[in-house]
């Protein structure tokens, strides 16, 4: 048999407990899907439960994990997962201070760090993070940059990766970052299984969503690379372009310069263009209505969708998806 793939929980008081079920069942989809497809290629998963002590954890809700064994065996793990924790993390992170240095040292011995959400602190306490991007659940973003200067926030990014250091702000960040794991470990078969049993809606791949380091949105302004990624991530809300520009401590005409100088195009253009790309997906893989796809990406009306379906690509929704659905089912 091939060595065994190492992953390791953390578990530690008032962790939310979904951040380490979650990806632990996907990881197994993965791994199920894996083990009939690859033949010799298969690695099974070898997952720790791990804390410091060894004590059962358990939750408000009643439910309880136990540990298989402690925080010293991150030292030899391939993959490390460490969960948010709920309200306040700064009484966790004191009484848990150990675990900080055992990530370093995993990180050290060639590991994959995960952190999620308030978990995220783990790693800076850690170091690991210092001069390099993160990003962290959003109600604690103004904490995190005060407790942890040193660290390159990017409150506004869903995804962070470092050489070997992800950092997740959500759970639908996580599970987008697991599914991008399992590509890496089993392939995109296995992927594409795990993401259509466990996310069920239209999702945006790992690669559109996080902040690599060194890497740029195909332009060196960075600011309006940052803006362009918060622009995918809301572009179906209510938006006010001059509110974006605001948000980022840009005037509307530096805003306005600066974005056109960057991709080529306006940013009203832009975001059009994005929106008209999320409805032609949902034209061809969904059964909503016109109407309940328009409003859905952002349009205020069936109306303006129409509009700007004709004006782009020269016929209306209706007509794209009876095309595009006969291309897809033929």
């Amino acid at each position: 048999m091939n060595q065994p793939i190492h992953v390791a929980f953390t578990l530690y008081r008032h962790m939310l407990f979904t951040s380490v079920t979650l990806p632990a069942e996907m990881l197994r989809a993965g791994e199920a899907f894996a083990k009939r497809h690859l033949g010799s290629d298969f690695r099974p998963l070898k997952l720790s439960w791990l804390s410091d002590p060894e004590h059962i954890i358990d939750n408000e809700l009643g439910l309880q994990l136990k540990p298989t064994g402690n925080f010293s065996e991150l030292s030899y793990q391939d993959y490390v997962i460490v969960p948010s924790i709920w309200r306040n993390p700064r009484p966790v992170i004191r009484q848990t201070a150990q675990l900080a240095n055992d990530l370093k040292t995993s990180w050290q011995n060639g590991g994959t760090i995960i952190g999620v959400g308030t978990g995220v602190c783990f790693l800076a306490e850690s170091g690991l993070l210092d001069s390099h991007p993160a990003t962290t659940h959003w109600h604690y973003a103004k904490q995190f940059a005060r407790y942890y200067p040193s660290v390159d926030l990017k409150p506004d990014f869903f995804i962070t990766q470092s050489e070997r250091i992800y950092t997740v702000a959500s759970l639908n960040a996580l599970a987008d970052v697991i599914v991008h794991l399992i590509a890496l470990l089993y392939g995109k078969a296995a992927a594409n299984h795990v993401q259509q049993n466990f996310s069920h809606e239209i999702r945006k791949p790992y690669e559109e969503q996080r902040y690599l380091e060194g890497a740029v949105d195909k332009h060196p302004d960075e600011q309006i690379a940052a803006i362009q990624f918060w622009l995918k991530n809301n572009y179906n809300n209510e938006l006010s372009l001059s509110e974006v520009a605001a948000q980022f401590d840009m005037s509307q005409r530096t805003f306005n310069r600066r974005f056109k100088s960057a991709t080529g195009q306006t940013a009203t253009d832009y975001l059009q263009a994005l929106r008209l790309e999320s409805a032609k997906e949902l034209l061809a893989n969904s059964n909503l209505s016109i109407q309940e796809i328009a409003m859905s990406v952002g349009f205020n009306s069936q109306g303006l969708l129409t509009r700007i379906f004709k004006a782009r690509l020269n016929q209306t929704p209706s007509e794209y998806r009876k095309v595009v659905r006969k291309k897809l089912f033929s």
